[in-house]
């Protein structure tokens, strides 16, 4: 009987604090608008995240996002003036994880410092999920640059769904500190 009551003692400390949470964990996909400061150059892409529960105000969350390659117009004078329209090529694929701290509520305001990678992939493939795949599979051997996101924003839920927009400047390293814009919108569940 003392094992039992210990046991059970000992189960309330470690799930009652989590099951007072409102939520445990929470998954969405985005929108990603990314600046690259560097080239003036504006990227869109697609992401989902996935965050957990560490404590009420504190989410530990992953992200990973894939921004399509861009199209920018290139003029030149030939005596006709004709302007040109050349693919960059360039695919950036973003992996970042770090801790949210969030009021509660249905209504939330946060804000995130997040740590990991950017990728710059030139790759004249179409823009498809294989493209994707590869990009995370041939990551070693591409140009991987070390990234660091700090931001914030609002979500709102109506019960388990909800949206949310984020924004902050993404860093990274490569030879110096690069400053990028970076804005996320999109649908989250949480559960």
């Amino acid at each position: 009987m003392k094992r039992f009551v210990l046991l059970a003692a000992a189960a309330a400390i470690i799930f009652v604090p989590a099951a007072h949470a409102q939520n445990h964990a929470e998954v969405g996909v985005f929108v990603d608008y990314f600046r690259l400061q560097e080239t003036g150059s504006n990227f869109v892409g697609l992401g989902g995240r996935a965050a957990i529960n560490a404590a009420p105000h504190i989410q530990l969350e992953a992200e990973v996002s894939y921004d399509f390659s861009r199209t920018f117009a290139e003029s030149f004078n030939n005596g006709a003036g004709t302007i040109s329209f050349q693919n960059s090529n360039i695919k950036v694929l973003h992996g970042l994880f770090g801790p949210k701290l969030q009021t509660t509520g249905p209504v939330r305001v946060f804000v995130t410092a997040k740590g990991g990678f950017l990728n710059f992939r030139f790759d004249p493939s179409p823009a498809s999920f294989s493209g994707f795949t590869s990009s995370i599979q041939n990551l070693r051997d591409d140009n991987v640059s070390g990234a660091f996101y700090p931001g914030g924003g609002v979500e709102a839920f109506l019960g388990p769904f909800g949206l949310r927009l984020e924004a902050g400047d993404e860093m990274f390293f490569a030879n110096g500190t690069h400053h990028n814009w970076r804005v996320t919108l999109g649908p989250q569940i949480r559960f």
